[in-house]
């Protein structure tokens, strides 16, 4: 692009992109892209490990649930990506989802501006997935999703970065009776102020390896306050996750809202039950009086050092998933989530018993029956 230097005094930068655009369509120049700000960006190889993009994206929570599966789509196809850490042994597995220097790591401190702004000055997508489903000592609700966001939404305003994708919450409200939700819904309102083309997208509970909603049923004594009768529209984290790449690399989507969720309605108790049909085994709860769970989660994460749940996450066990008509959905980006029943059961099966490799019996007696018994097949 060195013929176009000359010019570039002399074009507006708000006139640069299309005159760039204009280039590329008369040469035929398919591996090569425009950015909103007039950059020019590179790609080339066939789109696998060892292909490049041309584009550097920062993943803040990278860490995280979602952010380790958006890390992994982003650097599979040759993404350049930033990952902000705070801990040494919690980022180190993500290095090999990308091909040899695809993957970097900034030391963060939410803090400290230096920090973010080492972690977002050289990129063109800033995915912001920060977020805590509890408070500690150190930060409150507020802290981690409004006072993060405004830090992250600064630097990237700062340093002219083309895209910025906020992740909320399903049900983030101004007027909702949890204070995460409220925050949730703060930390849209300072990015869209601080720069107002940022997109906002609001994942469904999702369905995971390391998820919060089946793993807490197959894994734990399971407790609720509303005998599982809160209803959910869950996703499959791998849809978000390909969701969060298409909207960043798609210039239509910016300063929309989008709503990801599940094809179905279901309550919690109803996930159980296919979690029981999956594992072939039961996995109970127990149903408490919510005040008395609540009171008894906030003593509990006062006192101990690893998650416990808190007040307010009991307080969200009994908020029915609303869906935002006016949001964009799944079907905007050209994609189709699937169904909870087609993929539960990769997440669940391995929690069979040894008894159910071949046929399971049809009752606990059975299964006890069978044990007296040794079976020789010729």
């Amino acid at each position: 692009m060195h013929f176009l230097a000359p010019a570039r005094a002399y074009i507006p930068a708000l006139k640069r992109k299309a005159v760039l655009q204009a280039y590329v369509s008369s040469r035929g120049a398919h591996d090569l892209a425009v950015t909103l700000s007039g950059k020019p960006v590179i790609s080339y190889g066939p789109g696998g490990r060892s292909s490049r993009t041309g584009r550097v994206a920062t993943v803040f929570g990278a860490t995280g649930f979602l952010g380790r599966y958006l890390v992994s789509k982003l650097a599979r196809h040759g993404t350049i990506v930033m990952v902000p850490f705070r801990e040494e042994m919690t980022k180190r597995f993500l290095k090999v989802t990308g091909d040899l220097g695809v993957v970097n790591f900034v030391e963060l401190d939410i803090r400290n501006i230096e920090s973010i702004e080492e972690s977002v000055k050289h990129s063109d997508i800033v995915y912001n997935l920060i977020s805590r489903d509890y408070p500690t000592k150190n930060f409150s609700f507020y802290d981690v999703h409004v006072e993060a966001t405004r830090r992250i939404a600064n630097a990237a305003a700062k340093y002219g970065v083309d895209r910025f994708i906020q992740v909320s919450h399903h049900d983030a409200s101004p007027d909702s009776p949890s204070e995460f939700l409220r925050t949730k819904f703060e930390a849209e309102q300072v990015a869209r102020d601080i720069i107002p083309n940022s997109t906002i997208v609001r994942p469904s509970p999702m369905i995971g390896w390391e998820d919060k909603l089946v793993k807490k049923i197959i894994s734990w004594p399971s407790y609720t306050v509303n005998n599982g009768q809160q209803e959910i529209r869950p996703v499959h984290v791998l849809d978000v996750a390909l969701a969060l790449q298409k909207i960043g690399f798609d210039d239509s989507t910016v300063g929309n809202t989008y709503e990801l969720y599940g094809p179905d309605v279901v309550t919690v108790d109803t996930v159980r039950k296919l979690c029981e049909a999956e594992a072939l085994k039961p996995y109970p709860y127990y149903n408490l009086p919510k005040k008395l769970y609540a009171n008894v989660s906030e003593f509990l994460n006062q006192i101990l050092w690893w998650p416990v749940g808190c007040a307010d996450e009991v307080e969200r066990m009994t908020i029915n998933q609303k869906v935002d008509k006016s949001a964009l959905t799944f079907a905007d980006i050209s994609m189709k989530p699937e169904k909870l029943e087609d993929y539960i059961g990769q997440y669940v099966r391995h929690y069979r018993g040894n008894l159910f490799q071949d046929v399971a019996p049809d009752s606990v007696a059975e299964r006890k029956r069978e044990r007296e018994f040794i079976h020789v097949s010729r």
